[in-house]
């Protein structure tokens, strides 16, 4: 039987390490969702909007969109005028995000949204430095091509986004954080969907966010579903935990991808109560 078993086990550790030679050859494929055709336009919804081409430190050409709010502020100059960055998740393009940006210019505030490379119109392919790249080429636009005071700008990082929004954060000064479904790292959520894996050793692009999260030096606020279906609730408290004060956990409900349309009534609030403090005069001046 010593042979028979033996074969066996030697069949079993072959399957292995194919299988986990397939999960790292198809990571990226498991990690980004692109789609290139843009489905609409902020125009086809009557809105007003810039149509914005950047160049990253590589080369790389990225294209975003800079949506003004539908309403602004009475002028005063004590009030903080704040603008949006946004990176949204790994599937789509940013035509798919315009239901967001709808509730963003709602409440008064302008926001720039970007596809990473490999996405919508951007050239090239998504990878983990480059998505960061893509993130600081915003940034930069902003703040040296709009001349916009860095304390006015608030990332929004949507699940993939989260990642990006907090690897910016820790380099860049920023008015404030939002996440939305995060995530601690690409290994923990992998590591969830094959238990069996040593997917750490594995995976290339980390996005190990809770490596990152507590050298924010910034206002966070932070949404998670309990229903989250991908990214499991545990993973957004242990960034929370991990997170610097000033800091706010809002639970919300619903699935990953429907939990600030489920809870839109609770979403809206505490973003306008994230903007109301970090618009205050003197959130600004403790900047």
């Amino acid at each position: 039987m010593r042979p028979q078993i033996m074969h066996v086990l030697v069949i079993l550790l072959v399957v292995y390490v194919l299988f986990a030679l397939l999960l790292w050859w198809r990571e990226p494929r498991m990690i980004y969702y692109p789609v290139r055709d843009i489905v609409q336009t902020p125009a086809d919804l009557g809105w007003k909007f810039e149509d914005i081409w950047l160049t990253d430190a590589d080369g790389t050409k990225i294209n975003g969109w800079y949506v003004p709010a539908s309403t602004k502020p009475a002028a005063d100059p004590s009030v903080a005028q704040s603008i949006i960055l946004y990176f949204h998740g790994n599937a789509g393009n940013v035509s798919d995000r315009l239901d967001k940006l709808a509730i963003l210019r709602s409440l008064g505030l302008d926001a720039f949204i970007i596809d990473y490379r490999g996405y919508g119109r951007s050239e090239g392919a998504p990878n983990e430095p480059g998505t960061y790249q893509d993130a600081r080429a915003a940034y930069e636009w902003l703040t040296q091509q709009r001349h916009i005071d860095p304390r006015r700008i608030i990332l929004y990082g949507e699940s993939l986004g989260s990642a990006i929004a907090v690897d910016l954060a820790t380099t860049h000064p920023v008015a404030g954080v939002i996440l939305e479904e995060p995530f601690a790292s690409v290994a923990a959520v992998g590591q969830k969907m094959f238990p069996f894996m040593p997917v750490r050793l594995l995976v290339r692009n980390k996005y190990d966010t809770l490596a990152k999260i507590a050298a924010i030096n910034a206002p966070l606020l932070l949404f998670h579903s309990p229903q989250d279906e991908l990214i499991p609730f545990s993973q957004g408290q242990q960034l929370y935990t991990a997170a610097r004060a000033p800091k706010t956990f809002i639970e919300l409900q619903g699935p990953h991808n429907e939990a600030c349309f489920t809870s839109e009534t609770i979403y809206r609030t505490a973003l306008k109560d994230f903007w109301d403090r970090l618009s205050s005069p003197r959130t600004i001046e403790g900047n």
